[in-house]
This record gives C-alpha cells, structure tokens and sequence, in this order.
C-alpha cells in the first residue's frame, strides 16, 4: 500500500481552463514501436505519468538512446538493443510494474526473432487474460513458451509470415502487439474484430509514416502488408479522452463552469453523449469543450420511458474506462440508471465507498449497479478511501471535491499512473487538494 495520500476539501466552486494530458494508451503502444527501427524516432504530447515513464526507463534500460526534447516531448534511437538485458532481474522487475509492457513482445519478435517478458502488471481490475496476444502471434509462425514457475513468457519466431486471422476479442493491447509484429512480417497479413479505438488508428498512422503499409484503418478489418525495415517518423499523441471525460465529471460535480482545451473533439466518438445522457450540457467551441455550471442536471430515459442503461463496449461502443467517472456523477444527477460494466469484474467494487459518501447505489451483482441520483437535494459527506485502480481512483477524487467536508484518498500512486499533477491542476482551477 503507498503511503502516500490526498487530502481534499471538498466543496469547492472551480473555474478557468485545463488541457488534457497526452492519452497513456497511446503512448504506451507507440513508444514500443520505436524499438522497430534503428532510425530517430521523435514523439511529441507524451503524458509525464508513472506508467509511460517506466516504459521509457525500460526501453531506455534496453539500449534505446533517449533524448528529452522538452518535458513531454522525446527523440529516440534504437540502434543499441542489448539482448541480455531482456534476461536481467531489474527487467522483470520494472516489466511486471505495467501491463503496458507486453507490447514489447511485437516489435522485439519483429525484429530480432524473440522476446522475453515477465507476466505484466498494471490495475487488479478482474481477469485480463493474454490469449489474444499469444494466439496472434502464433497465427503468425512464433513460438510460445509461459514458465509457471518464473512467471515468464518466451517467444520466438524467426521466419514470421502473414495470415488471416480472427480475433476472438477485440482487444486493444492484442490487436497493437499483433499490428508490431506483422508488419515486418512476410506477406499479407489480415485482422478482422481488430480494435478500432483512436490509439489503434494513430498507432497505424505512426507505422504507415515509418513505411509500414497497413490499410482499413479505422474499421476492424486491417490488411497489413509486410516490409522488412522501418524507418524514423515524428508523431504526435492525441488528447487523452478519459482525461477529458473525467473533467466533464469534475465540473458537472462541483457545478462549475470549466473549458477543456484541445480535445480533438472528433476522437472522443460516443463519450460526450453519455454525458449528455445524464443531462450534462457542453458547448464545443473551435476544439475547445466548454461545460457550463449547472445546478441540476436530469438523467434521460429510454423512449418508452424505462430507465436508461449505459454500458460499456468495444470503440466506437462507450470505453470502460470512463464507467467509473459517469457513475460518480450520476449520483448527483435527478432519476436514476443502470450502469454495466461488462468487460471487468472488479471495477464497480468502489461503490461502496461512495456508499458511505451518502450516494444511493445498489450493487446487483459484480457487473451491475443502479443509481438513484439526489439531485444535488443532499450533498455527497467527506470520508477516508483508498484507490483500487487508475480510474476508479479519478473517480473518488471527483466524488470528493464535490463533497461536504474532508476527504482522504490513500494508495494514490494509482492516480499518478495516469493522470499527471493531477493534484496541481485542478488546484490551480480552484481545488484544495494536498498531497500528504
């Protein structure tokens, strides 16, 4: 458990303007592409956050020459790859820390013909399986071996060649480390129920730049037609959009008026409608979303009048990880509503803390819960919680700025994963957060 911790005051009127950080699922599958080349590879937008920093020590670690431009701004050089360090402690210590780092398997397996990775970490959210990974590759002509023992996965395939594959799910992470690995792969390889998600496209945007031929880009049918180098690019990382969302709860919780800069509203697909669902009012101007206080805000239903049901699903379906934030806000809101969260398990376990906040929650069952709003009639009371993961984190700190009295948000190193100076943000719009 960290030892670090948030004290908030909760309460607060906010105002003033925020930019979103870089998006950290972008940046974790395009800092691996760098390792695809020996050429100068330069990002641009990169969040200064827990998870995408260790990636760049474990990359830098490996032999990648890491020059920071600027604090969110980095040239890389990966004319250096040291094999052995793939065998060291210190590599599977910091690889277990994210699970961001099984990405590291496609370019490596691309380039070299093998790759070592320890079981990867990241948010205890329920089962995370790796099937679609593996299952990939191995369509692809590697080898996989899993040491039960060591908690390792070794993969090798030398002579890589490109097929047609249909993916069981449409994993994020698994349809990126298959895009790294074919598309050096010999011939044509075709996805189909790939991920679509904006990070997926600027991933395949990112290795068309490098030389890669990957089309259908967008859809969930990629055709990838194998070349046998890569070279350097400049690329820029999106907007984060769970950021953004996040912020849409922030000000709709604290009935503050607040403009989000630079959302590249175009990319954040169904997200502002299910806010809007929730009565949410926003207002885009240019590429700037600005969200107006409101004192009330009233969930729709369905048009037969039942009540509405907000789910989460693969993109361009709502992303799970903004579930956590909207059901925050629904507690403030007038009516009620369904929320399922059905990819995770464990995601909803944090109700019961707003629970003993005064919010009106039933828990049907792992995935489900129902939501009686209070129509800001009885305001959310201030009471000590710990952070289980990254977003149910955001989550709690939303609940607790908007709340009467004191709050304490123990294990925040969760928070920091991905969200950056978070506390210093939304500080300097009016908040009183401490970090203790």
């Amino acid at each position: 458990m960290s030892v670090n911790k948030f004290q908030i005051n909760g309460s607060c009127k906010l105002s003033g303007s925020i930019t979103p950080q870089g998006a950290k699922n972008e940046a974790l599958q395009v800092l691996c592409a760098v390792l695809l080349t020996d050429q100068e590879v330069i990002i641009r937008n990169i969040p200064c956050i827990r998870d995408v920093n260790t990636l760049i020590d474990i990359i830098a670690d490996m032999g990648v020459t890491v020059e920071h431009i600027d604090k969110h701004t980095c040239r890389f050089k990966a004319d250096n790859i040291q094999p052995e360090y793939l065998q060291s402690r210190e590599f599977a210590e910091k690889t277990a820390k994210i699970r961001g780092s099984v990405m590291l398997v496609g370019p490596l397996l691309a380039r070299f013909g093998k790759a070592y990775i320890p079981k990867p970490g990241g948010d205890k959210i329920g089962r995370r399986r790796l099937d679609t990974h593996f299952i990939g590759l191995q369509n692809l002509g590697a080898k996989f071996e899993y040491n039960s023992d060591g908690k390792f996965y070794n993969v090798e395939g030398k002579n890589l060649k490109g097929t047609y594959m249909l993916l069981d799910e449409a994993s994020v992470t698994g349809t990126a480390n298959i895009i790294l690995t074919a598309v050096m792969a010999q011939g044509t390889t075709t996805i189909y129920n790939a991920a679509c998600e904006p990070y997926i496209q600027q991933l395949c945007k990112m290795l068309n730049k490098m030389g890669a031929r990957i089309s259908g880009i967008g859809s969930n049918l990629l055709t990838i037609e194998g070349v046998t180098s890569l070279n350097g690019c400049d690329h820029t990382i999106l907007p984060d959009m769970i950021e953004i969302g996040s912020f849409i709860g922030l000000a709709a919780m604290t009935r503050s008026a607040l403009t989000i800069n630079n959302v590249s509203y175009q990319n954040l697909g169904i997200i502002p409608r299910a806010f809007q669902r929730l009565g949410i009012q926003m207002e885009l101007r240019g590429d700037d979303l600005f969200i107006p206080a409101q004192e009330h805000y009233e969930i729709e239903t369905f048009i037969d009048g039942s009540i509405l049901t907000i789910d989460d699903a693969p993109w361009p379906g709502l992303t799970p990880d903004l579930l956590s934030v909207l059901l925050v806000v629904a507690t403030q809101a007038n009516g009620s509503v369904l929320f399922h969260q059905k990819m995770f398990e464990s995601r909803l376990f944090f109700v019961d803390k707003l629970i003993d906040m005064g919010a009106q929650i039933i828990l049907c069952d792992p995935h489900r819960a129902t939501v009686i709003g209070l129509n800001n009639k009885h305001r959310l009371k201030g009471i000590n919680m710990t952070s289980p993961d990254i977003r149910a984190g955001m989550a709690m700190l939303i609940a607790a700025l908007s709340a009467k009295g004191t709050s304490v948000i123990d294990n925040i190193d969760q928070i920091d994963r991905g969200y950056e100076d978070i506390d210093l943000r939304i500080n300097a719009l009016g908040g009183n957060i401490i970090r203790l």
